[in-house]
């Protein structure tokens, strides 16, 4: 079931009623089986994978309690953590990482009789499985209690609104907010509708109407050169934010509701004066996992200055991994861990250079070369990211330089053959322009306070108009191709 979709908008309410008219004891009862039907609204064999994870990792949990040996506890701790991700790899990654050895064998003419399998790759199996094993880690590190209880055990992995793509949530802040009751609040009730239009906007407005143009230059590389390439790489760029960040503001929407509190997963991250604030401001429920439970535990900063930087590649390139199964998203992560690496080692020179040429005097023309220069780092790691194949990458880098004067001309003059060709008509181009514009602007005015609170301290009549104005802006300028899944779905 997709958040942009009106089955979504059926359910969600109807979930919602149901849900505060049923008494205290039974709500969790229908959280969980509407979570099950969620997700099982994709392909009912899915959930039998994630029943295995729930049941590992609680089991994992109450052996690590009861354990009295510390050697146990870490057997347990392991046997979870294991198990987890020996599912994970075998759904996710075995194909990827046999192929690879099928091509290497075949390079030295040898034989390869390994065969890979046609199973399917189960929707969210990413997000839900790191949920699980920070509980499992967390509970061996004494910060979390052990869940008794298996139905809020199974509510805290399943929960809908963050099921599939996050936020990747921890048990220390959602599991005990599934033990209180919650009244309805009217109030809190429209602040969590706010959010869902907001991430609709992002999603349907203007991720799904930047994917026309995207999809069409990334799939059909060979096609295309010069600033069409720039203008793909650009449009991905604010396609892959908004169509991630709008499923997280639904999630949070929607978590809201209930009165559940999910922790925020991007903070205006294009607006990052360097790679390191980017990744503190994007995808963030990911980002301090790995920070919490592979950088930290390797290390971190507190070792040699060599180990820190392989602590840092390392768990860049990890990261790119879990996002696919393919060498573009290896290729990415590890383009990331060398910028990082970079600018740990730069970072003081490039200070006492400012200090130097007296740059500090002007702060507003030096954060915005360094908001600019980041976007362009972030944009060319893109290219990894979104292309079908490192060889797809390469072209499209290649190719940027040829027949750019011509490209740039017709692109920017709107020349209806030139975009019809990239797969866009002229009214979609400038409405993706204009939209992305007026969601930087809405970035902007935010830096200081968050645009729901500003709206409160407005006349109702006033907020009432935006709301309306907002919603029609929707259902006008939204691009409706059939409920375009979310990017982050296939991780």
């Amino acid at each position: 079931m997709l958040f942009n979709s009106i089955h979504y908008f059926i359910f969600l309410p109807l979930v919602v009623l149901i849900y505060f008219i049923l008494p205290y004891k039974f709500r969790w009862v229908w959280l969980l089986l509407s979570s099950f039907y969620f997700y099982m609204a994709w392909k009912v064999e899915y959930a039998i994978l994630m029943i295995i994870t729930i049941l590992i990792n609680y089991f994992a949990g109450i052996m690590i309690t009861k354990s009295r040996k510390k050697e146990w506890k870490k057997f347990f701790m392991f046997f979870g953590v294991f198990a987890s991700f020996f599912i994970l790899f075998v759904f996710k990654y075995f194909n990827f990482f046999n192929s690879s050895l099928h091509s290497v064998f075949t390079y030295f003419n040898l034989d390869y009789p390994v065969k890979g399998h046609n199973l399917l790759l189960p929707i969210g199996i990413s997000f839900y499985t790191f949920q699980t094993l920070s509980y499992t880690i967390d509970v061996y590190r004494l910060k979390e209690k052990t869940q008794k209880h298996l139905g809020i055990f199974s509510l805290f992995v399943t929960f809908f609104p963050q099921l599939v793509a996050g936020p990747i949530e921890r048990s220390t802040n959602l599991l005990p907010q599934f033990l209180k009751k919650n009244n309805f609040d009217i109030q809190r009730a429209l602040d969590g509708g706010k959010l869902i239009l907001w991430g609709l906007f992002k999603k349907i407005v203007i991720a799904d109407r930047l994917a026309l143009l995207v999809n069409t230059i990334f799939n059909n590389s060979h096609n295309y050169s010069g600033f069409q390439f720039i203008t793909a790489i650009v449009f991905f760029a604010f396609q892959i934010y908004c169509d991630f960040s709008g499923y997280s503001d639904i999630a949070i929407g929607s978590a809201q509701i209930f009165g559940y509190k999910l922790m925020d997963n991007f903070k205006r991250p294009y607006f990052s004066k360097s790679i390191s604030e980017f990744w503190k401001r994007w995808h963030i429920s990911l980002s301090t996992w790995f920070r919490d439970y592979l950088y930290i535990p390797l290390g971190g900063s507190r070792v040699k200055v060599q180990k820190w930087y392989f602590n840092l590649f390392i768990t860049f390139l990890i990261s790119g991994i879990w996002h696919g199964a393919n060498w573009t998203f290896v290729m990415w992560g590890a383009l990331n861990g060398f910028y990082i690496i970079i600018e740990t080692i730069s970072f003081k020179r490039v200070r006492k250079l400012e200090q130097k040429m007296n740059l500090t005097k002007h702060k507003t023309l030096l954060k915005l070369a360094k908001v600019s220069f980041t976007f362009l780092l972030v944009l060319f790691a893109w290219i990894f990211f979104r292309a079908n194949s490192i060889a797809d990458a390469f072209y499209i880098i290649s190719g940027i330089p040829r027949n750019f004067g011509k490209t740039f001309l017709e692109v920017i003059t709107l020349n209806e053959y030139t975009l019809s060709k990239m797969g866009i008509s002229k009214v979609d181009f400038v409405i993706s322009i204009a939209v992305i514009i007026f969601m930087e602007f809405v970035h902007f005015i935010q830096r200081h306070k968050g645009i729901r609170t500003m709206l409160k301290e407005r006349p109702v009549c006033f907020r009432y108009i935006i709301y309306a104005v907002f919603i029609l802006g929707i259902i006008v300028f939204g691009t409706y191709n059939n409920s375009i899944p979310f990017i982050y779905f296939q991780f």
